[in-house]
């Protein structure tokens, strides 16, 4: 429609927050209000005065009534702001979408599900990345290690560093919490026997717990977090900088989700005799994450598994085809195994989880959410019957030295 038609119909979000502009006043920003409050000059009743602010849906309601005439139906014009948009399905995105982007070196692997970016340099992966991105999709970045300075990740230099701070340490196993100083956790991290023993002489599995986080992180490792920064992928989206990370950029008076970094640091589980558990439950995480494998230890020690040991319980999982050709590649560094859900299927694993709670004699209560506490690493007997008695699908991925893992806000994770 011409503009004028526009402007009658207030048809567009745009025609309708601008033509309000009028009404606007600058209203208390401390409640959390994220919208300028209107201020309405008259009631119903006809008296006059200034009534109390409203919020978003009385500014549009009344904009909309004022604008859009009783007998004839709003028209929304959308085609100007979305042209650009792609039909939402998945064809688009692995046929036609390629084809403006045809010099970016990518696969999809499990089952088509995960974007594998494999030249982690290429200036145009932030186009095909942004059409995986809007169907909320995990993507995969190889290579993020050649760009940093990985002298600065090694455990021994860490350890060197900062062996003198305490932190959080969680036993992976009985979830039990203990404050500790970092030089003990990383005594073991590639050496067994330095390892803490739990009562009946197993070997603990360790991690850190977030150490260190966010502006502490900053303060506490400059030239790391320097480093961390100039060796994001996508810089577009994940760069504290980047133009399209809108967190980023939201005004002071919201309330923004942790944007880290933080530093996750954990013992292999080939070195404990479960191989059941994990070192992240499963979870979901409120705002998207990247999270990049910027270091490997190979442990040593007794009855530790060796390398073609823990390649072959890489090999035991569910994987796609693509993944096993990169275990047999000798410069591919294995190092983490990812287990990912889509959000759309939260309810039903949380539903699949508090029956196999109830099967094993737990306690079930109905304010405890098995997926926010974080009290669940879904083995692979449970997995399969997830996939056999819900129809869950689990995408397995594994995290070489130097993946950069994209996932979006409410993916379900475990690693």
């Amino acid at each position: 429609p011409p503009a004028s038609q526009n402007n009658e119909q207030g048809s567009t979000l745009r025609d309708l927050l601008t033509t309000t502009a009028g009404k606007l006043r600058l209203g208390s920003t401390d409640a959390g209000i994220a919208f300028a409050p209107v201020y309405s000059t008259g009631t119903a009743s006809g008296k006059s005065g200034r009534t109390m602010p409203n919020i978003l849906d009385d500014i549009i309601a009344s904009v909309v009534e004022n604008k859009i005439p009783p007998n004839r139906a709003p028209k929304i014009n959308v085609k100007s702001e979305v042209k650009d948009e792609p039909k939402d399905d998945r064809k688009c995105v692995q046929d036609d979408c390629s084809k403006p982007c045809s010099d970016v070196q990518y696969s999809w692997i499990c089952d088509k599900h995960v974007l594998w970016l494999r030249d982690h340099k290429n200036s145009n992966n932030w186009k095909l990345f942004k059409e995986c991105w809007k169907q909320g999709r995990p993507v995969l970045v190889s290579g993020m290690h050649k760009k940093m300075n990985f002298s600065l990740w090694k455990a021994e230099s860490i350890s060197l560093d900062f062996g003198n701070q305490q932190a959080d340490i969680l036993n992976c196993k009985d979830s039990i919490i203990s404050n500790t100083n970092v030089k003990e956790f990383w005594d073991g991290f590639e050496d067994v026997s330095k390892r803490q023993k739990i009562k009946n002489g197993e070997t603990a599995l360790l991690k850190l717990k977030d150490w260190p986080s966010g502006e502490d992180f900053k303060a506490m490792m400059p030239a790391r977090y320097e480093d961390l920064l100039k060796s994001l992928p996508l810089p577009e989206y994940c760069s504290p900088e980047g133009k399209l990370n809108l967190a980023s950029h939201l005004p002071g008076f919201f309330v923004r989700p942790d944007l880290g970094p933080r530093l996750c640091s954990a013992y292999g589980v080939a070195a404990t005799k479960d191989h059941d558990i994990g070192t992240t439950n499963l979870h979901i995480e409120v705002s998207d994450v990247v999270n990049i494998l910027v270091y490997v230890g190979i442990a040593k020690g007794n009855g530790v598994l060796s390398k073609s040991g823990v390649l072959k319980k890489f090999e035991e999982e569910d994987l796609d085809d693509l993944l096993r050709k990169r275990l047999k590649d000798s410069s591919e560094l294995p190092g983490a195994l990812w287990h990912i859900y889509a959000g759309k299927d939260a309810d039903k694993i949380r539903e699949f989880l508090q029956k196999i709670a109830k099967e094993q004699g737990l306690e079930v209560l109905p304010e405890h959410d098995p997926i926010r506490d974080q009290s669940w690493y879904v083995n692979k007997k449970l997995r399969q019957r997830l996939l056999e008695e819900y129809g869950v699908k689990t995408c397995t991925v594994i995290q070489f030295l130097g993946d950069a893992i994209i996932l979006p806000a409410g993916a379900l994770h475990q690693v």
